[in-house]
């Protein structure tokens, strides 16, 4: 059998939690949430509710730091029935752009493997969030330089990989997806033609998880990051 490695021609990675922290930001500013509307409820409460607001508000706000602020936003004045102080609304918001200027910190592995195969594989950033916001995230990771293209969406479904392989490489058949998330990077992935290699992270958003597709021929899972180059050597 072939060997992958020839067979491939495009990478795609995703961003948050793949190649940098994120989600340890959003868990931290939830339970400060929290404690700002300890008053009207228990922890594991609000933060049940807060979900609820994000995944509701979803289709309106999109993923990212803006749209969870804004959930924020919303289930305070919900659980207060509309009597949220203006100073807790206040903290909420820097709360919120202290989560936009946060340093990045880049994940073990990221910058070696990237180096080892960028130039043997069109390497394509595939991310969905704030557009502002994941571009300044990716200029302050020094990793830009890695990448032949970059592609910031609103969603990752089947059908935004197989645009985004076709436009950036030879087709999805030809393609691997790499990332934290099952249910984003993953499972779309395989659905459209592509390989999907799943790298769990310590902390993933309750949203977006899925079982394993463990039955897909063209499903693999590795501890991290630095595992890849040896999968595509030895894949066939």
């Amino acid at each position: 059998m072939t060997s992958i490695s020839t067979r491939l021609s495009t990478i795609g990675f995703d961003a948050d939690d793949t190649l940098w922290q994120n989600e340890q930001f959003f868990r931290m500013t939830e339970r400060h949430f929290a404690e700002l509307l300890a008053d009207h409820g228990e922890q594991e409460q609000l933060m049940s509710r807060l979900l609820e607001a994000e995944k509701r508000n979803l289709g309106t706000y999109g993923f990212g730091i803006k749209g969870f602020t804004l959930s924020m936003i919303e289930t305070a004045i919900e659980v207060t029935e509309g009597r949220v102080p203006a100073s807790v609304i206040e903290k909420i918001l820097a709360a919120g752009r202290e989560m936009l200027s946060h340093p990045i910190e880049t994940l073990p592995h990221v910058h070696d493997t990237l180096e080892a195969l960028a130039g043997r594989y069109r390497l394509v950033l595939i991310t969905k969030g704030d557009l502002f916001d994941q571009e300044r995230k990716l200029a302050q990771s020094g990793l830009g330089d890695f990448f032949d293209a970059v592609e910031i969406v609103s969603d990752k479904s089947r059908p935004t990989y197989e645009r985004i392989f076709a436009r950036h490489g030879d087709g999805p058949d030809r393609a691997m997806m790499v990332g934290n998330s099952l249910k984003s990077d993953v499972v779309p992935a395989i659905e459209a033609g592509s390989w999907g290699v799943y790298i769990p992270h310590d902390l993933t958003w309750a949203y977006e998880h899925v079982d394993e597709p463990t039955a897909a021929e063209r499903f693999r899972k590795l501890p991290h990051l630095g595992e890849l180059s040896e999968l595509l050597k030895g894949l066939g």
